[in-house]
């Protein structure tokens, strides 16, 4: 049997990254990675202010009309992934996987738990539990929402990922309704720590977990998926 090739390139892009940019540079590596030309990847950086707009965006969900939103900084755009409508800013670690699943697990359910998983081992450096709340993707704290997932999968090659709220601004959160949740506050490392870590930091944190679970992962003991 041919041993699976999880040799995963992190790439950090410095300063904020308008959308479509980050957009561009997953789906040409994505296509590189299906076509064997490429490794898979891991794209850690953060996005000017953005909503994002998945396949499950219900309009009641954006607060403010483009026009209001592009007055005060804020782009929208839609994005092909699963989920509803998320914000992504200055503060925010934002993680793109591009994995080819046939050297992991053939299982959307199983890479949505496993970057949870990721993201919980993380939190537990600071001393915060994350956890899980059933019916929704993401990973909480205290009943708060503190990293939002949504993934896009092409010929089993993933893209979009995570977003860890490290110290965005929180007001523009109140712009939507994240993840269309009503009932579901979200939070920052700032807010439960009392402190921002450096960004800097939190990338090489998440960076370490990402590649200690993904590239030493098996099948015994799997988590469900």
């Amino acid at each position: 049997m041919r041993k699976p090739h999880r040799v995963i390139e992190a790439i950090r892009l410095p300063g904020c990254t308008p959308y479509p940019h980050g957009l561009d540079l997953q789906r040409e590596r994505r296509v590189a990675v299906e076509a064997g030309e490429a490794d898979n990847a891991l794209f850690v950086l953060e996005h000017e202010p953005v909503f994002t707009l998945g396949r499950n965006f219900e309009r009641e969900n954006l607060l403010l009309a483009e026009d209001v939103l592009a007055a005060r900084g804020i782009s929208v755009y839609q994005a092909d992934r699963g989920g509803d409508v998320t914000y992504h800013g200055p503060g925010q670690l934002v993680a793109y996987p591009i994995l080819n699943l046939r050297e992991w697990k053939l299982s959307i359910r199983w890479y949505l738990r496993s970057l949870e998983q990721v993201l919980i081992r993380q939190l537990a450096e600071y001393g915060l539990t994350g956890e899980r709340i059933d019916g929704f993707t993401g990973v909480w704290v205290e009943g708060e929402k503190i990293a939002a997932i949504g993934v896009g999968i092409h010929d089993w090659v993933t893209y979009h990922g995570v977003a860890l709220n490290v110290d965005p601004d929180m007001s523009h959160f109140g712009y939507i309704v994240p993840c269309g949740i009503r009932d579901k506050p979200v939070t920052s490392l700032r807010k439960l720590l009392g402190h921002a870590p450096e960004l800097d930091t939190v990338a090489d944190d998440f960076e370490r977990a990402f590649r200690e679970y993904f590239e030493n992962w098996s099948d015994e003991g799997d988590i469900d998926g």
